[in-house]
């Protein structure tokens, strides 16, 4: 059975917007052309009707009435009427009624104009109408007899005609304009499908030239040879080969980069259980030494294993499907809870971990967004504080909540020795280290936690947590230390069917 693909053709889109309008349009020429047609036979024949209505009309007028009886005296002769009725091709009537309404001579079955008509005397009119079941063409006027001027009684005179000739006419005019047609129609569609395909063709060349690209070819397709109407559609395919260019080679940059990264954990295994597996075979196995060895393969074990999860992290936070994915998320709970999880590791280094901010279940800010990116983030950021924030230092996580409901903040800031203005754009970076520091990590915790704020639409800044004292920060042992701010678009909280909002009396 065959599978539509909901797939529509655009050379059988534009043919059909071409050709329905020329195959609407048609029938309408048809139409007009006939009633044209009508208009251009009747024409001249109505011509020689009136012509004869408006002879017999003074022949009419010139005949003497008698006035003692008050009828004409006028006969149309035997031979004018026999020369009337002459015509072969139609039947000619004629009808003549007197200053009364009588009839004088002619058809008495021809109908009268109706009596509702203004009476312009010698004014000649035509109309259409039956005489018996026969459709026929009327010429007629009234005429004032001769003798009579100033009299405002008239006679009738009328001359009718059948449609025989006229329709004749007609059809001859309507093979002449229409069989034409029929040749023209069909030519004109077999033009409009060749310029059609015509246009389409550098289409199918644009198609060709893209198929036969090698798939590691990113570069941008030559506009020189497109339509005007397709560069567009041309530019933005452009657009989006760089940024795949982009794309692929920041993760071949970041893939060589964690590879690189990875070698010196790795390597540190292997060395050290080479080194204890010889000590084993020389007979050398020294329990302290034993101990040592597998104190350094278990440091480089966790190193890995850190490493990988960083990866993976970095990995899902530029998944686009994965974070599309958001629900309402508490900025205080995953503050609080991601502190808990952090104090065995902040009281081991003697550092003073704490929370600032709104109680969770008081918490009226909701942040839109991924739960699981969120509290990544937050990780992140309290294990880039704990690495670098001295013995006896201190670490605050703080919630914020904006008073008019729009923002809700989250700070990290530690009192260790702080970030020089002039790397703090180049620690969001992928494995980048600051100079000096001896602190052992994998370089990808602020990468990964700028790539969540994106995702996130969050404004990220880094700061000092005081101010900088030249000279005095070492003297004391505490550095200016580093605030990092997330600024998170929130809402309020929805209040729940039953329950008083917060803050409510």
């Amino acid at each position: 059975m065959a599978v539509e693909t909901g797939q529509r053709s655009l050379f059988g889109e534009i043919l059909d917007w071409m050709l329905a309008p020329l195959l609407l349009i048609w029938p309408i020429s048809v139409a007009l052309t006939w009633l044209v047609a009508q208009g251009i036979a009747s024409r001249p024949y109505d011509r020689e009707l009136g012509e004869m209505a408006r002879i017999l009309g003074l022949q009419v007028a010139a005949a003497q009435p008698n006035l003692r009886s008050g009828r004409s005296q006028y006969a149309l002769a035997p031979e004018a009427a026999a020369l009337l009725r002459a015509d072969e091709a139609d039947t000619v009537f004629y009808q003549v009624l007197g200053l009364r309404g009588e009839l004088l001579s002619g058809d008495a079955n021809l109908p009268v104009p109706l009596d509702e008509e203004l009476i312009v005397p010698w004014e000649l009119h035509f109309r259409d109408d039956e005489v018996g079941n026969e459709r026929v063409r009327v010429a007629y006027l009234w005429v004032s007899p001769e003798g009579m001027a100033g009299s405002t009684r008239t006679m009738l005179v009328q001359v009718a005609e059948t449609l025989g000739k006229r329709g004749r006419l007609t059809n001859e005019i309507i093979k002449g304009v229409i069989l034409p047609q029929f040749v023209i129609l069909p030519l004109a569609v077999l033009l409009v499908w060749l310029a059609l395909a015509r246009g389409i063709a550098p289409l199918n060349e644009l198609q060709r030239r893209i198929r036969s690209r090698d798939s590691s070819d990113l570069s941008p397709i030559d506009e020189r040879r497109i339509p005007e109407e397709v560069a567009p559609l041309v530019r933005a395919i452009n657009d989006l080969l760089t940024r795949l260019d982009q794309s692929i080679s920041s993760q071949k940059h970041f893939l060589a980069d964690a590879a690189h990264q990875l070698k010196t954990p790795l390597a540190g295994l292997r060395m050290q259980a080479e080194f204890a597996q010889r000590e084993i075979d020389e007979g050398r196995s020294d329990p302290a030494e034993l101990k040592r060895s597998l104190q350094q393969i278990s440091l480089s074990s966790q190193r890995a294993a850190h490493m990988v999860n960083q990866l993976l992290a970095m990995a899902r936070a530029e998944d686009q499907e994965h974070a599309a994915q958001r629900s309402e998320v508490n900025m205080a709970e995953l503050a609080m809870e991601t502190v808990r999880d952090f104090v065995p590791r902040a009281m081991d280094k003697r550092i003073d971990l704490g929370y600032e901010g709104p109680d969770p279940e008081q918490c009226g800010l909701r942040v839109l967004g991924h739960p699981i990116l969120i509290r990544e983030l937050i990780r992140n950021l309290v294990d880039n504080a704990l690495l670098y924030t001295p013995t006896q230092g201190t670490v605050t996580v703080r919630v914020v909540e904006d008073p008019f409901g729009q923002v809700s903040v989250l700070q990290v800031e530690d009192s260790g020795p702080g970030i020089a203005e002039s790397d703090r754009e180049k620690v969001f970076q992928p494995f980048f280290r600051a100079l000096g520091t001896n602190v052992d990590g994998s370089g990808l915790g602020l990468a990964i936690v700028r790539e969540i704020a994106q995702q996130h639409e969050a404004e990220l800044s880094l700061g000092d947590t005081r101010q900088r004292r030249p000279g005095r920060d070492e003297a004391d042992g505490q550095g200016p230390g580093a605030r990092f701010t997330v600024r998170f678009h929130a809402h309020a909280q929805v209040p729940i069917a039953g329950t008083e909002p917060l803050g409510g009396d």
